[in-house]
């Protein structure tokens, strides 16, 4: 069969997902089960692959897919956590009580507080907590979002504690093409830590630009777009601020790539940047002396708000800022405790686990769970746990928020279980095994890859 046809068949599943979610406006839960499912079906009718070694590929997604579901459910349980504690009220009212300026209130929180929150829960947890809270603060929904969408773009790669590096790059084994691995002596691409330690690092260095640049930009657009004056000057006028904040954030940001690992780039530069630019904002430190607003709401344009309220809220202290920011600032302390190789909690976890060789009785089919290294356990289910007395939570707040965090998991749990399935079976397909690939086929990624334009 010719290269474009197997091509052809490769893209289906994706555009079958694109097609639905995106043109259709169907849910993950109902497109990328019939993704999966084209996936399937071109690797037995055309691949030619067996039908029960595509089911073994399926279950070893499935497993894969348990492991990130556990790094979400932790995630959300110490999010819900800190919502019925009301640890994450106090929070929310502190950064209410910081600055009253829109243009520091939106780096803060939309730039600071959003990259913190991405790498220590990601999977969506940045804007759900960060546009909320701008819009309390009394912004604009529609700016709310943006400001939250567009700074999310430099700390994701290490969102969730790195998990698109460490899962997303696991299976990336095998050689290395010589000019990749003459421009990286030194570097053991057979040990995936260095790989991912590697990746991590060069990551830092291309999104480095658009942290110092990013802010000043969006300041800009936003008092362009959503200020009674309709200039950039007024968000412009705030370029100290936006720069030190990108010191604040980048520092420790490159520095935890460079010496630690990809889990900690966004967590610790969120984190610790967050408590410097606080400060400073608090001393008055590069803030503009001229506080802007987006003036009152009556004058704003109606495609701007929706049929969302735009009223501000007021949050109260339920317990001191230490108390509530505790338990994150445990998280940052475990991560690192059980990272670092030296200390020797990283090999103890990561030898935890639980395999699946063989699956199916496919030889070169295999998954595990290292349940004990995977964040979402410890230190997310740990810190959860540890949360109920730091913050002296009754037991009813503590069974909700275990019902809502399992609650929340439905949807997630069939998207991921079709969606990293399909990825199994992708990366399966060309197996060099003519027992199971009979025409020896590329993988259906590598069909892809041969086809486009070089």
């Amino acid at each position: 069969m010719s290269l474009e046809v197997l091509a052809l068949v490769a893209l289906l599943p994706i555009l079958v997902a694109l097609v639905l979610m995106v043109g259709m406006r169907w849910p993950a839960t109902k497109a990328m089960p019939l993704a999966w499912l084209t996936a399937a079906g071109g690797a037995v009718l055309v691949w030619g692959l067996p039908a029960k070694y595509v089911a073994a590929l399926t279950l070893q997604g499935f497993v894969t897919a348990i492991g990130i579901l556990i790094i979400v459910f932790g995630a959300i349980l110490i999010l819900r956590t800190l919502q019925h504690s009301g640890g994450m009220e106090t929070i929310q009212y502190g950064m209410q009580n910081i600055s009253g300026d829109r243009r520091i209130q939106a780096i803060i929180i939309g730039y600071m507080f959003a990259a913190f929150i991405e790498g220590a829960a990601g999977f969506g947890t940045p804007a759900a907590l960060a546009a909320p809270l701008l819009l309390s603060l009394g912004f604009p929904p529609l700016a709310a979002a943006v400001i939250c969408l567009v700074f999310n773009s430099f700390p994701v790669t290490f969102g969730a504690v790195g998990t698109p590096v460490v899962l997303g790059l696991k299976y990336l084994t095998g050689p290395v093409d010589a000019a990749v691995s003459a421009g990286a002596a030194g570097v053991n691409f057979s040990n995936m830590t260095d790989f991912n330690m590697l990746v991590g690092q060069w990551a830092t260095v291309m999104h480095l630009a658009m942290i110092f640049i990013l802010p000043v930009f969006m300041l800009g657009f936003i008092t362009r777009y959503f200020g009674p004056e309709r200039s950039w000057k007024p968000g412009l006028a705030a370029w100290k601020f936006c720069m030190f904040a990108a010191v604040a954030f980048s520092v420790p940001y490159l520095f935890f790539a460079w010496t630690v690992g990809p889990e900690f780039p966004s967590l610790i530069g969120g984190l610790v940047g967050l408590g410097i630019i606080i400060a400073g904002a608090k001393a008055g430190f590069c803030v503009p002396k001229q506080s802007w607003d987006f003036g009152p709401s009556s004058k704003w344009d109606s495609s701007w708000t929706g049929t969302v309220s735009a009223d501000a809220t007021e949050f109260k202290a339920h317990m001191s800022q230490f108390r509530a920011w505790l338990p994150y600032i445990l998280i940052g302390i475990i991560l690192v405790v059980t990272r670092i190789p030296e200390l020797g909690l990283k090999g103890f976890l990561a030898a935890q686990a639980i395999k699946f060789n063989a699956i199916l009785g496919f030889s070169s089919v295999n998954a595990k769970i290292a349940y004990l290294y995977l964040p979402g356990t410890i230190p997310f289910v740990l810190v959860a746990l540890l949360t109920v007395l730091i913050h002296g939570m009754p037991a009813e707040k503590v069974k909700v928020s275990w019902t809502q965090a399992i609650a929340t998991m439905k949807n997630p749990t069939i998207a991921l279980f079709a969606a990293v399935a399909l990825v199994s079976i992708f990366r399966g397909s060309g197996i060099a095994d003519v027992a199971l690939n009979p025409n020896n086929y590329p993988s259906m990624p590598l069909a892809m890859a041969k086809l486009s334009p070089r």
